[in-house]
């Protein structure tokens, strides 16, 4: 009987190195509508940023007045290489579309369907129709503020939050001046002068710098967190030390008496942010004292704490003034609308060379945390339980490519 052998003729002998297949570049047709949200006034490519994307072969479509409110005029986008047109209908037949924050049912309605959308994702103000429409019509989704960098964190997340921490220290001074109605302190100290009194509630990004912010001005710093090991972070990350505390009422309401500032920066990965500040707390607080509540987007930690908007941001409430702002970083549109536009012009530029969505989601894993809507599917947890609506997980999906 003849012997079988597994390998064929030479199966055993060098053999040729097979490469991978580079996918072929693509040029990309990129539409950016103007935001209808009242209070929106960031856009997610600066003129620069549309400039290097042209150079380098893809397309934009800007609708008209879409980088008002960040003081980007049409000539800019114009000059920067960009097609301004005129109508939503138009900007919305391109395949990939930047947006801040979402479009509403009425802007989805205007897809043509399989395509690509970058935006926020804001769970809290969508609804069950919103995704299912997003699924029905094909569209690829990415929250671009979950895709992670090289380091598994979310850039994007961070550089808000850095703006939200050192505006709100803005805002407070403003609150706390003369001109505004304020009690005349100036935020932070000079020689024989008490300095004001900044409590930071949350020892995350936003409290980090939103305590750098206070110091630097010169004012007296306590934090207050739950986790130790944020506290030891932010003393370490901040060079100094700084008072630091685990949230302990009857501690935290002594910090909250002598308080000008109030910062309120936790965040919490559940549905609401434990609320820490009561409001017999805050009666307690001094007359004029100024409560800042970032975290009021997920319910707020300070109970006496309501959304505002930008035209009337703040009210007074057992003397103190209360500012409720939920998009903080819209208020320095420019700055965040660079912040944003970092982000994404190198996610794009690779889009394009991977040869269009899907290559790059099956080759990058920090693009590939963003998207929730792949291929019809829902892909993201936390948007399936919130609306009892049937997902997959993305890397099974993509495994079937």
């Amino acid at each position: 009987m003849e012997n079988i052998s597994s390998f064929g003729d030479g199966g055993l002998l060098p053999q040729e190195e097979k490469l991978e297949l580079k996918n072929k570049e693509k040029n990309l047709f990129i539409g950016i509508p103007k935001e209808t949200y009242l209070q929106e006034g960031r856009i997610s490519l600066v003129p620069e940023a549309v400039n290097l994307l042209v150079s380098h072969g893809h397309e934009v479509y800007v609708e008209t007045g879409a980088g008002d409110k960040a003081n980007f005029s049409d000539n800019d986008y114009s000059e920067a290489g960009a097609k301004i047109v005129y109508s939503a209908e138009e900007v919305y037949t391109a395949d990939i579309i930047l947006k801040v924050v979402p479009p509403s049912l009425d802007e989805l309605k205007l897809m043509k369907g399989r395509q690509t959308l970058i935006s926020a994702i804001q769970i809290t103000t969508r609804s069950k129709a919103y995704f299912q429409e997003l699924m029905n019509k094909k569209i690829n989704a990415l929250a671009f503020e979950f895709i992670q960098d090289e380091c598994g964190l979310m850039p994007l997340m961070r550089s808000m939050s850095e703006i939200a921490g050192n505006t709100s220290i803005l805002i407070a001074s403003e609150c706390l001046s003369n001109v505004n109605g304020g009690k005349g302190l100036m935020l932070g100290g000079i020689a024989g002068v008490t300095p004001t009194e900044v409590v930071v509630i949350g020892a995350g990004t936003v409290g980090e710098f939103a305590a750098r912010s206070a110091m630097g001005l010169g004012a007296s710093v306590k934090i207050f967190d739950n986790s130790l090991s944020k506290l030891r972070r932010i003393q370490s990350d901040l060079n100094t030390r700084v008072y630091t505390s685990i949230i302990q009422p009857k501690v935290l309401a002594k910090a909250l008496r002598r308080a000008d500032v109030v910062i309120g920066a936790l965040r919490s990965n559940e549905k609401r942010t434990p609320c820490v500040v009561s409001e017999n707390m805050v009666e307690h607080m001094k007359e004029g004292a100024v409560i800042i509540d970032v975290s009021i987007d997920q319910g707020g930690c300070v109970e006496t704490s309501e959304i505002t908007s930008h035209a009337k941001p703040t009210f007074i409430k057992h003397g103190v003034v209360h500012y409720g702002v939920p998009n903080i970083p819209t208020r320095v549109a420019r700055t965040a609308s660079y912040a944003l536009s970092n982000l994404l012009t190198p996610t794009l530029l690779r889009l394009g060379e991977e040869g269009g969505v899907e290559p790059l989601i099956v080759r990058d894993c920090g693009v590939r945390q963003g998207v929730y809507v792949f291929h019809g599917m829902l892909t993201n947890k936390m948007v399936g339980q919130w609306f009892d609506i049937n997902y997959k997980e993305i890397d099974l999906l993509i495994a079937s490519i």
